[in-house]
């Protein structure tokens, strides 16, 4: 897993060889963690999109109408987001091994069995219930978990690339979902899904570790004597993520971050990815170009990311979410007045500013759990995580109804800049810790 440098660090004084200290060595084993989870994350962020892509040849082969398909979609996006406070505790009473792998094996049979589906309930449970719950134990506090136990330095820059792996896993799966689905049918994705999901589980399990100090080893960056990533004995398992819940909620830094959070997931996929196609289709725009446009911001996205994840580990993270949030507010206060037949310039400019702002408040959101929350710092994220995706929810009805009242999105995207604008307000009043006090985890643990 590792190999030495041949350098005269390793030499003793007379001559002989000198065993190499942690620092001297080539790759640190976290990296290999880290890549292993990239990896999934990939895989976890494709085989929750596919269901939209699947809507139209599910549509014309069983003649469901786009509302209960819809409805099964909802309920994975539902659960994604709600099951991710329980997976995180579950990750700290069983291990991220079981886990993941657990949830990967849910995701290959929520996809595999469907081609054997007949009712519309099936459709449900399968890409519903069990793909969202798998997919759910797979997001977002995951990134936290690998990121809080396996990193001090670049800690943030990791949580940034991590996070990134949900937009890269669209990029890379959804243009081919969409050409075999639409070449030989929604069964060949469904399986290829499957046969994905269960070709990660042998990753997961031989290189994914729960802990540095499983295999002898600390943290990356950790300073001699510290606790981050040694072994804690952790009690309950689903019932934690309550018990958490109960303990952060009394804190009103909690609110503040669920309730930006909340704004977060509102002004991006329940609002942009739900509705920005439509909207540039009622200024006469082709929806082809908008749907481009769309997935450029998923392109952005990725570089967004990790450069939030950079800044990180150097900015205080209450400063990017105010800038974060007070620009993205801006832009869609000024978006109403972009939209046009054609792409203008500014409509350019926004694509690409709000691509690179997408989820770049990921990283500081949960430097900021770890912050505050110090050992439970991944579960509160989940919960923080699952505001996020209620957010969002809401979102994409209330724009569809303010559509259908007014003729007109402009309503929808002024109220989401407006709240933004709150969002960013929500962010500065953090209070930001002493640095002398300890947390629960490692003394004073810096964002």
């Amino acid at each position: 897993m590792t190999e030495l440098r041949n350098d005269p660090a390793t030499q003793s004084p007379g001559g002989g060889t000198r065993l190499p200290t942690r620092n001297q060595r080539r790759l640190h084993p976290a990296w290999i963690v880290a890549a292993v989870g990239f990896v999934t994350l990939i895989g976890a962020a494709a085989f929750r999109s596919v269901p939209s892509v699947l809507m139209d040849p599910l549509h014309a082969e069983f003649g469901w109408s786009h509302g209960t398909i819809g409805a099964a979609v909802s309920v994975n996006v539902l659960l994604y987001g709600l099951i991710s406070p329980f997976a995180a505790a579950l990750m700290d009473r069983f291990g991220i091994r079981r886990v993941v792998a657990g949830a990967l094996v849910l995701v290959a049979a929520g996809s595999g069995l469907t081609v054997f589906m007949t009712q519309a309930w099936q459709l449900v449970m399968l890409w519903g219930v069990l793909v969202g719950v798998g997919v759910g134990s797979m997001s977002m506090p995951f990134v936290a978990t690998i990121s809080g136990r396996w990193f001090v330095e670049q800690r943030g820059l990791v949580t940034g690339v991590l996070t990134a792996a949900g937009a890269t896993g669209q990029l890379i799966f959804l243009p081919l979902i969409a050409a075999l689905a639409h070449d030989h049918g929604w069964q060949l994705p469904s399986l290829l899904v499957a046969g994905i999901s269960l070709a990660v589980v042998p990753l997961v399990w031989f290189f994914i570790r729960d802990y540095p100090s499983d295999i002898g080893e600390t943290a990356y960056g950790a300073e001699p004597g510290s606790r981050v990533g040694v072994r804690v004995t952790v009690t309950g398992g689903a019932s934690r993520a309550l018990t958490v819940l109960f303990t952060v909620a009394r804190k009103p830094v909690f609110w503040l971050l669920a309730g930006g959070f909340a704004i977060c997931g509102m002004s991006t996929n329940g609002l942009i990815g739900t509705h920005f196609v439509s909207a540039a289709h009622d200024h006469g725009m082709p929806a082809t170009t908008a749907a481009g446009l769309l997935a450029l911001v998923g392109v952005f996205d990725v570089a967004g990311t990790i450069a939030s994840g950079w800044l990180t580990d150097r900015v205080d993270s209450r400063y990017l979410l105010l800038g974060y949030y007070a620009l993205r507010g801006l832009s869609l206060l000024a978006l109403p007045a972009l939209f046009a037949p054609g792409v203008e310039p500014s409509m350019w400019a926004f694509i690409i500013f709000y691509g690179l702002d997408w989820i770049a408040t990921v990283p500081p959101t949960v430097a900021l759990c770890r912050e505050h929350f110090g050992e439970d710092g991944p579960v509160a994220f989940g919960w923080v995580f699952a505001s996020h995706q209620i957010g969002a929810a809401i979102a994409a009805a209330g724009a569809g109804v303010i559509r259908d009242l007014q003729g007109s999105y402009s309503l929808a995207f002024y109220i989401a800049g407006a709240l933004c604008g709150l969002a960013a307000l929500m962010s500065i009043a953090i209070r930001r810790l002493p640095a002398a006090a300890p947390s629960a985890v490692d003394g004073a643990m810096r964002a």
